[in-house]
């Protein structure tokens, strides 16, 4: 892969933040659980190295862009054209000058990453609804004001019907890859935040895990080049697994409700119904925490502010990290 001689992730340290198991430490769960900051990284003005004019490649790609090319969202790199149909002009390029490329952060092959949402293989009216939700301000989101949020609700708000049902169509047609591998374990490598993802340090110091997830790309390059073939790492609590398939599969005794009630035996949806398995850790704590907080609502979430209402932090953390090791 071509890159400047620093690398990408040498480069992205200029604006490092550390993320330490003690700094991001949660209080004791109630109810309505304290927000998990390490499931809502941002730094907002974090400073990314200019281009240096170097066209990147990919691996098993013959394709170059630029950073310059990269960072627009108003362009979405195709890097592997025979992995997908052609991208339709909202998905590819959108519209100036609010409709935001939907490839640029949710990928070509609708695979997004841990900052976003995976849209490959999801319901059109899934997808359909949840824009709707954006637009009419019912979907909103807890924590920072992420840019991922904020760009969604002005994206959705610009486009019309006719993108609406292009980008639906186009995406819910793709097939869902599974791209995490979970690790349990006490202790994880160092990180850093790029934006609104986690990074690992270069070398191999190491620090305690505590109670989050950690969440990041295989190869912050190819990530960062948004390239669909992007593999993730999430390190989750030892025991993390079991605990979230008990509470899948069961409900433990009232605490919640079996998903497969609404979501299919496989959890790959029902209907209308999205598709669970596979997804990312950090993006489906997100989820069921602003569920439980009522900041994402609309026409789907009310049932399932039921469901996730007596749910600690720690159960959202095991339902998440069992649903990222099945199969989409």
């Amino acid at each position: 892969m071509q890159s400047s001689k620093m690398g990408v992730v040498a480069t992205l340290l200029v604006g490092l933040v550390s993320l330490t198991g003690s700094a991001l430490a949660q209080t004791s769960p109630v109810q309505l659980t304290p927000l998990p900051s390490w499931a809502y990284p941002w730094v907002p003005d974090f400073k990314l190295p200019p281009d240096d004019g170097i066209p990147r490649r990919v691996p098993d790609s013959t394709v170059t862009h630029t950073v310059t090319q990269e960072r627009d969202l108003f362009f979405a790199p195709v890097w592997h054209q025979a992995d997908h149909p052609a991208l339709p002009e909202v998905v590819a390029r959108g519209r100036k000058p609010d409709v935001r490329a939907c490839g640029s952060c949710h990928r070509a092959e609708g695979t997004g990453g841990p900052e976003n949402a995976s849209l490959a293989g999801l319901p059109a009216a899934y997808i359909i609804q949840q824009i709707l939700d954006y637009k009419s301000g019912a979907r909103k989101f807890s924590g920072p004001q992420r840019s991922p949020n904020v760009l969604m609700t002005a994206i959705a708000k610009g486009m019309n019907d006719a993108e609406i049902q292009e980008a639906a169509a186009y995406f819910s047609a793709l097939k869902p890859k599974q791209n995490t591998t979970v690790i349990e374990s006490d202790t994880v490598p160092k990180t850093f935040i790029v934006r609104v993802f986690v990074a690992k340090l270069p070398g191999n110091e190491a620090e305690a895990l505590g109670r989050r997830i950690v969440e990041f790309p295989v190869d912050v390059d190819q990530f960062e080049h948004r390239d669909t073939r992007s593999k993730f790492t999430a390190y989750v609590p030892i025991g993390s697994i079991a605990k979230g398939e008990a509470l899948v599969k069961t409900g433990a005794q009232g605490k919640t409700m079996a998903c497969a009630t609404c979501h299919g035996a496989d959890l790959k949806g029902l209907g209308d119904i999205p598709s669970i398995a596979g997804r990312s850790p950090s993006y489906i704590v997100r989820q069921l925490y602003d569920l439980q907080q009522g900041t994402r609502a609309g026409a789907l979430s009310a049932p399932m502010k039921l469901v996730v209402e007596k749910l600690t932090d720690q159960d959202m953390m095991s339902i998440a990290s069992y649903l990222a090791t099945q199969t989409p």
